[in-house]
């Protein structure tokens, strides 16, 4: 279709904007010689430029926190608004973002912008004029500093303004501002420290003098006394500090992951005195945490420390960089990974020995401590799984911690010292330290700073290279069970489980790859009808989550204890409810049905991709289908998808194509129940990355839940033995939405991305 059909077929499509005709206003406005031609001119030049009926150029009276500008063009009168949330222009300025509205006439889209917001309708009487579509675009002199407002207003298409307008009008305002620095004088004011605090209310001014004077008395810092004392929000303060110094800002978080191969030469008495830490390493060169950015001695030894590397700083409170430091020392007086590695490197041996026998002794203290320190930081980083991987002789053994569900490197061994991790780890596990030639598998229990004891699970995997080995240690924390309204399920969905939970008898099963959250999903169950009146047994291995009035039973297949001989021994215990950690066999299934079938409620889990392929999997085992169908109260498939951070969480218009590919993967008959059109108006969320998600823009996870029902025309289609396709249209029918329909809902919904969500679930 050329561009005149297309022009006909949708006349309400608005024009492209010229390039060149955006490079000629520039140039223009560098050439202006009097305000008043900015002004006139400019305003005319917009007309043809956007296509539109009217545009306000707005100029800042600093003194008197005011816009003014000579409107309308024909009587040069002068119109002045304030700086505030009460106007378009005004918020724009406010809040140095631009402002689009629709209609200004709706007072609803008004309040939905800002509560305080609304029009000067009286402009709109006295003009002649009737403004519907806005936009108001503020003109910056540098990044936190107003000059003034670009306003342009109804666009002669019709269409609503949308962010195609941001580059050409973000070009000229850019050229504004400098002119209007030049000819009006004005000029960017430094900024106080905390003044934005004051601005936001969240102190008065009085208050934050005593406070800076107190600091200047005391021993103790300002930040500390309005933090103690003043009770100012911990992120609001470091946001503060980071617009003072004009750089980055974290805040410490225990989940935080530091580079430890930047504390190389540094020592952590050293950098408690300073108040400065290397934070991370990445493509723009290494970060530092700093309490003064603006210290200069402070800034020349960090730049003398790391000559000939790219420096970035990121302020920091003191009191979040002594916590920083503190977690790398591990907190306990061991001395951090680094300072171990650093002793390491003087109590090695020769290369050749090195080499022959891999280093130090496993028991030799300092790889004992290096050890600890490796599992302490898994723990502490909320890994789930710590990978140890040797490579060849000369080649570093690399750890790398898994965190909601991604690995990274987290440090590096020297190559001697392979061996000798391994074996400790082997020796904590009780495996055979000189057995290096087939798999192991073991436990090591292991207590965490905060006295609490956690359970790993060792795997042996012997590996390329002169007898190495690698090792994965999955981490299995007793924890408490989730409340099952705070796991993220559907309202069909919570609805249903809880009606299924609170049944007499059956069976509910929890199916989905490893790691995908079923263990957790029973045991939300459970704490959703334990109560004193039911007798609850439970056979898992191993015990990860821990609930008080619960009878929970380690299963040991070594010795021959396992799940279906627990499950029997359950039936002779006068059980109301039981939980087998997995039917793992036709044995084991055939005892959960039975059980299910004479007054005992039972749940599992289940290895398989989705609900439906549940039904067939059991069936292909060897499960009697009447049986079974009897006893099936439910079956749920989940997923664990990757979450969007909060704290850098932000909206964004998506594509036509990215739509277009919710809707399909959704299905096309089924998306009119969302109610969700494209327009300016749709907004997806993204993670832009910040510390807080290792600059990943992703932190935690969410559930995928897809719950099929046992109702009376599945169990009819279970016992004639239909096929996947036949089960799997008539849960939808009865209201089963899938893994991918669950989470387009929780795309929309602003907890994830579609990307994330192809990742773990497959359509």
């Amino acid at each position: 279709m050329d561009s005149k059909t297309q022009a006909t077929a949708d006349p309400s499509a608005p024009s492209p904007i010229d390039a060149d005709q955006v490079k000629k206003i520039v140039a223009k406005i560098k050439g202006v010689r009097n305000v008043d031609q900015i002004f006139l001119d400019l305003q005319r030049d917009f007309l043809t430029l956007f296509n539109i009926e009217q545009a306000v150029l707005y100029a800042l009276d600093p003194d008197k926190n005011e816009l003014y500008t000579r409107f309308p063009l024909d009587t040069i009168e002068i119109v002045r608004i304030p700086v505030n949330e009460e106007s378009l222009a005004g918020l724009a300025a406010k809040t140095l973002k631009p402002v689009r509205v629709k209609d200004v006439y709706d007072k609803v889209e008004l309040q939905g912008i800002n509560q305080n917001l609304s029009h000067n309708y009286s402009w709109d009487k006295k003009t002649g004029f009737r403004t519907k579509q806005a936009l108001s675009y503020p003109i910056l002199l540098d990044s936190r500093t107003v000059g003034g407002v670009i306003q342009i207003l109804n666009r002669k298409s019709g269409a609503p303004f949308t962010d195609d307008l941001d580059a050409p009008l973000s070009e000229i305002a850019k050229a504004v501002g400098q002119a209007f620095q030049t000819l009006l004088k004005l000029t960017v004011k430094p900024m106080i420290k905390f003044e934005d605090l004051v601005a936001a209310a969240l102190i008065k001014q009085v208050d934050l003098d005593a406070a800076q004077a107190e600091a200047k008395r005391g021993a103790t810092d300002v930040e500390s006394i309005l933090l103690d004392k003043h009770k100012i929000p911990k992120t609001a303060l470091v946001k503060s500090l980071g617009l003072f110094y004009n750089c980055g800002f974290v805040e410490y978080d225990p989940r935080l992951m530091i580079d430890t191969t930047l504390f190389k030469n540094l020592k952590t008495d050293f950098l408690k005195k300073n108040l400065w830490l290397p934070f991370r390493r990445d493509k723009n060169g290494i970060e530092i945490l700093i309490d003064n950015p603006h210290d200069i001695d402070k800034v020349q030894h960090i730049r003398r420390t790391f000559a000939g590397q790219s420096i970035q700083f990121a302020v920091c409170l003191r009191r979040d960089i002594l916590e920083f430091i503190k977690n790398m020392d591990g907190g306990d007086g061991k001395g951090s990974i680094s300072d171990i590695l650093v002793e390491l490197g003087s109590e090695g041996s020769t290369e050749k020995e090195d080499l022959l026998s891999g280093g130090l002794a496993e028991n030799d203290s300092a790889i004992v401590r290096l050890t600890n320190q490796v599992i302490a930081e898994g723990v502490r980083l909320g890994a789930s799984d710590i990978h140890i991987e040797p490579y060849s002789e000369k080649k570093d053994t690399v750890v790398r911690f898994r965190v909601d569900g991604g690995c990274f490197e987290y440090m590096k061994i020297p190559a001697n010292y392979r061996r000798a991790i391994v074996s400790r780890i082997k020796i904590m596990a009780s495996l055979d330290i000189a057995e290096r030639r087939k798999p192991q598998d073991g436990k090591i229990k292991f207590r965490v700073g905060d006295n609490r004891d956690i359970e790993l699970r060792v795997a042996t995997i012997p590996t390329s290279g002169r007898n190495n080995e690698d090792v994965v240690m999955r981490i299995l924390a007793a924890s408490e069970p989730l409340p099952l309204d705070k796991m993220h399920f559907s309202a069909r969905n919570l609805r249903e489980l809880q009606g299924l939970s609170e049944k007499p008898y059956g069976i509910i099963l929890s199916v989905g790859p490893t790691g995908a959250g079923k263990t957790t999903t029973l045991h939300a169950l459970l704490g959703y009808i334990n109560t004193p009146e039911r007798k609850i047994w439970t056979a898992e291995d191993p015990v990860e989550i821990t609930q008080y009035g619960l009878r929970q039973v380690q299963v040991n297949p070594k010795i021959g204890f396992t799940f279906a001989i627990a499950m029997r021994a359950f039936l002779r215990a006068d059980p109301d409810v039981i939980m087998v950690g997995e039917m793992r066999d036709k044995e084991t299934a055939d005892t959960g049905i039975e059980a299910s079938l004479t007054g005992h409620l039972v749940f599992s889990t289940l290895h398989t991709n989705s609900a439906v392929e549940t039904l067939t999997r059991l069936l292909d085992m060897g499960c009697d289908p009447f049986s079974f169908s009897d006893a099936l109260l439910g079956v749920l498939a989940q997923r664990l998808c990757k979450r969007i951070c909060a704290q850098c969480k932000e909206e964004y218009t998506p594509t036509k194509e990215e739509f277009d590919e919710l809707v399909h993967s959704y299905g096309i008959k089924n998306w009119e129940k969302l109610g969700v059109a494209y327009g300016p108006e749709l907004k997806l969320f993204r993670g832009a990355g910040c510390p807080a998600c290792n600059r990943s823009g992703f932190r935690g996870r969410i559930g995928l839940h897809e719950l099929l029902v046992g109702s009376d025309r599945i169990k009819r289609l279970i016992q004639a033995k239909a096929p996947t396709e036949d089960l799997g249209k008539i849960a939808m029918d009865e209201g089963m939405t899938t893994l991918v329909q669950d989470g387009v809902e929780k795309v929309l919904q602003g907890h994830t991305t579609f990307k994330q969500v192809k990742a773990v679930a497959i359509k």
